[in-house]
């Protein structure tokens, strides 16, 4: 009886189990704090953003190794542990898990700021519906700073014109253009009102009799400021919207902007 119940009960941890779980703890949590140091950072203001990417870049090259090998070893922990009845397999397991999460989000946050492969995104980061007569900011040029971008449609970029800026913008998204409506302006007014609530952004200001709303949009890793203008307008033809998104530093957003008048007008 008592040979039976020794044959059945988990035996001891292989301490090989112990050291692949401790590597993968050490590499891919730590990864993860590596990589949650560069935003935070630039919440506290110890350095900027070009700092935080660059601490990012820096362990790129170490992220997919250390997630699959964080993976492997998960892998390794629940096979040889259950074949050998070892105790406290499925805690080690989950720890190695939790690492290979933990890297995977590492890998994640910089590839977030990434266009997809073979996207041409141009080094621009002001873009406007209206290229020809841009909707204007007024009651977010307070917000912005002295160390902002530069509100003048084309002029953020000191080795592009802002004759080559809007051709880069027609080629990159010729679908971001002016937007017309049947519905009257006052009811499209709302409505834009409304979008911006759903997106999220903060609203800075609203002017029914203008036609003009203001918002800024945070980005979640970095909490980059990014400021939008709708510009609504009756006309002949109906209601024609037109928007704005520029970004507050950077000179290029890698096609940031676009998306968000790209979920804007998708809202509307």
């Amino acid at each position: 009886m008592n040979n039976n119940n020794l044959g059945t009960s988990q035996r001891s941890t292989p301490p090989l189990l112990l050291i692949l779980t401790a590597l993968a703890a050490l590499t891919g949590l730590g990864l993860a704090l590596f990589a949650l140091i560069a935003p935070v950072g630039v919440w506290t203001g110890w350095w900027d953003f070009r700092q935080g990417f660059s601490i990012l870049r820096s362990a790129q090259p170490f992220v997919l190794w250390i997630t699959l090998g964080c993976a492997a070893i998960t892998a390794i922990v629940l096979v040889v542990g259950r074949q050998r009845a070892a105790a406290g397999t499925t805690r080690l397991a989950g720890v190695a898990a939790l690492a290979t999460i933990a890297a995977g989000i590492a890998w994640y946050v910089p590839q977030s700021y990434l266009p997809g492969e073979g996207v041409n995104i141009p080094p621009i980061h002001d873009i406007s519906t209206d290229i020809a007569e841009p909707p204007q900011f007024v009651d977010v040029l307070p917000l912005r700073g002295d160390s902002s971008n530069p509100t003048v449609y084309g002029t953020g970029n000191p080795n592009m014109t802002p004759e080559e800026h809007a051709e880069r913008q027609r080629e990159a998204y010729p679908d971001l253009t002016t937007r017309t409506y049947d519905e009257p302006a006052s009811a499209v007014f709302e409505r834009a009102l409304a979008a911006v609530d759903m997106l999220g952004w903060e609203l800075v200001a609203q002017d029914a009799s203008e036609g003009r709303i203001e918002a800024t949009d945070t980005t979640f890793w970095f909490r980059f400021k990014d400021d939008v203008v709708i510009r609504i307008e009756p006309t002949a033809a109906g209601t024609v919207v037109d928007a704005r998104s520029t970004s507050r530093v950077g000179l290029s957003d890698v096609g940031k902007n676009a998306e968000r008048l790209r979920a804007f007008f998708n809202e509307l």
